[in-house]
């Protein structure tokens, strides 16, 4: 442990100083120098990457060392009542509680590839996760083939080439294996959002207007477009229909209920307040082992504050992480600052 003041880099002292190079390493979950890097540990039989970087930032750079831990048994029934019956999983809990982390612990252990991720905001459409056309690259190419420029001709004539599915979209292609479709914070979208995705979750497909219209006029009738994971694939008849249905997971921090329609085509998990040993396990997989003991004693001070008020495993980990580099005398006031309750009034 560092003296009361040395850990600090920013001293408000008005002089400039060298104090960044000081800066350690940033806590696993937040480090973003290794985005897109492939996950060594999530690789196919022959050395190919099936995952990137943020599945170690959602599971944990240590998660080998929390493979002792186990979900519970009503879990891990619920994830398998959704596998065995090809329904999305609607997962509900406070914040912090695991939810989006079920989605890619399933898709590290069943090698189903990257998570499609769609973060829900209070915009958020329909469209938004199905595709985006992008109407006005067209429109310019169109612009530019007028005055002669046979690039532009060619790509004016390829509409496909405007067009990229979302993660809806994509995690809809047909293939052998379903992909892992992350919805997260459902319930913070629009109020016609929930139904607006039954017909979708329902059938396992959608058309794309902008292909349809032209569909006899495409060689074969196909077009190819561009997905979610960055690749080209290609759309026959300007529709898209699932092959094998996506493990959907949707998220929500239960401030708002759902329409009927929309919870009976889901399986329901409720997440319940993680007791000691998940939240060991927890700061174990992200942290490491000699974390989870030194921190023993915040982990026993978060539970019993959790019993009366709203707070998130993340600021535990914040709280073990920071604490670490701070000076022993310090250590609980600063743990106290960073794990606020979320349901103070403002």
């Amino acid at each position: 442990m560092s003296e009361p003041s040395e850990w600090l880099i920013y001293r408000g002292a008005g002089e400039p100083h060298e104090g960044i190079e000081q800066l350690p390493p940033p806590p696993p979950w937040r480090d973003f120098a290794g985005r897109g890097a492939p996950d060594p540990d999530d690789a196919d039989d022959d050395g190919g990457a099936l995952t990137d970087g943020s599945a170690t930032r959602r599971l944990g750079g240590h998660r080998h060392l929390a493979e002792l831990h186990r979900p519970g048994a009503e879990e891990l029934e619920m994830i398998n009542a959704a596998l065995y019956l090809r329904r999305p999983l609607l997962v509900t809990g406070s914040p912090g509680a695991g939810k989006s982390t079920l989605a890619h612990s399933v898709a590290h252990e069943l090698r189903l590839g990257r998570v499609l991720r769609w973060p829900i905001v209070s915009r958020s459409t329909l469209l938004d996760g199905l595709y985006h056309y992008d109407a006005i690259a067209r429109l310019q190419d169109v612009q530019i083939a007028a005055h002669g420029a046979a690039a532009g001709a060619d790509a004016a004539d390829n509409v496909g080439s405007y067009i990229r599915l979302g993660p809806l979209g994509t995690a809809l292609l047909p293939s052998d294996r379903p992909r892992v479709l992350l919805i997260d914070e459902l319930d913070k979208s629009d109020i016609d959002l929930p139904n607006d995705l039954l017909n979708v979750l329902e059938e396992g497909e959608f058309g794309i207007p902008e292909l349809e219209r032209i569909a006899d006029r495409l060689p074969n009738g196909e077009a190819e477009v561009l997905t979610d994971d960055g690749t080209k694939v290609t759309v026959k008849g300007g529709r898209v229909e699932c092959a094998a249905f996506p493990f959907v997971v949707l998220t929500s921090n239960g401030e708002r209920d759902f329409p009927a329609p929309l919870m009976r085509r889901c399986i329901h998990l409720e997440l319940g307040r993680p007791d000691h040993q998940r939240l060991a396990t927890f700061v174990r997989a992200h942290l490491g082992d000699e974390a989870a003991r030194s921190g023993d004693d915040l982990i026993a001070h978060f539970l019993e504050r959790s019993r009366s008020e709203l707070l998130a495993t993340d600021q535990l980990l914040n709280a073990i992480y920071l604490t670490d580099a701070a000076a022993p005398a310090g250590r609980d006031r600063l743990a106290d600052l960073l794990i606020q309750r979320l349901d103070r009034p403002r």
